[in-house]
């Protein structure tokens, strides 16, 4: 993409072109497309980029690190997944690369070792996210704590589960997209997901699950600030 035949037309909030003519104005330099993108987008992948990564600040890093990498490929992006899917696909990789230069060596790969199906959680794990004695789901949700408990359960899963979880339960992911989006096979989704659930908790599930959509929230000027950066990149602000 050469970025001296990029334009600057109006911005693009609130377009709703479909995500083949969005795809179609990035490849031809349309500053506006490239918004609508991110901004379509920008939820989904903090959240991808969240189960993997350790804090906000990162995951951030990871979301503009994913556009300028898609925004510069987009040649490759065939269409054989979702724009979104194929995104968060390279959002997994960005992360985990981002984690091996930090010295934290993450593997979603399955292990030879790894016997996840007849795995169970210590008692540890599943005492750690038990919800406060006596609180209805209602009287949390009203003080905001339902959100706050379930964020901090997530935190505390290993990578392996929490990647899973939050494509699969946050993001309402298919098996298969997020089979795609981590590398590995359907089946290894399916028992990640149990195990992760179970590591939460049952009960805790049920209680949040109405909430889990306003987990890891990405707007205002997060939302902003990511967009930002990546359309200066390009050349396309300033």
């Amino acid at each position: 993409m050469d970025a001296n035949r990029i334009a600057k037309p109006p911005p693009a909030a609130g377009d709703a072109r479909p995500e083949a003519d969005l795809v179609a104005g990035a490849r031809a330099g349309e500053a506006a497309a490239f918004e609508a993108i991110m901004r379509r987008h920008n939820r989904l992948l903090f959240r991808t980029a969240r189960g993997v990564v350790a804090d906000d600040d990162e995951a951030q890093d990871v979301v503009q690190e994913t556009y300028l990498r898609a925004f510069t490929s987009l040649d490759s992006f065939r269409g054989e997944a979702a724009l979104g899917t194929w995104l968060a696909r390279i959002a997994i990789n960005v992360a985990l690369t981002a984690q091996r230069k930090k010295g934290r060596i993450v593997r979603l790969e399955v292990r030879l070792d790894e016997k996840e199906s007849s795995a169970e959680p210590s008692q540890e794990n599943v005492m750690s996210f038990r919800a406060p004695d006596g609180e209805s789901p209602d009287a949390m949700a009203e003080r905001g704590q339902v959100r706050e408990l379930l964020q901090a359960a997530v935190e505390n899963l290993p990578v392996i589960y929490r990647s899973v979880f939050m494509l699969r339960a946050v993001e309402d992911m298919s098996v298969e997209e997020t089979a795609y989006c981590l590398g590995v096979s359907s089946d290894v989704v399916k028992t990640r997901f149990l195990r992760a659930r179970t590591m939460l908790r049952e009960s805790l599930a049920e209680q949040v699950d109405p909430y889990l959509h306003s987990t890891f929230s990405f707007a205002g000027a997060r939302c902003d600030a990511v967009v930002d950066h990546v359309l200066t990149t390009l050349h396309l602000r300033g």
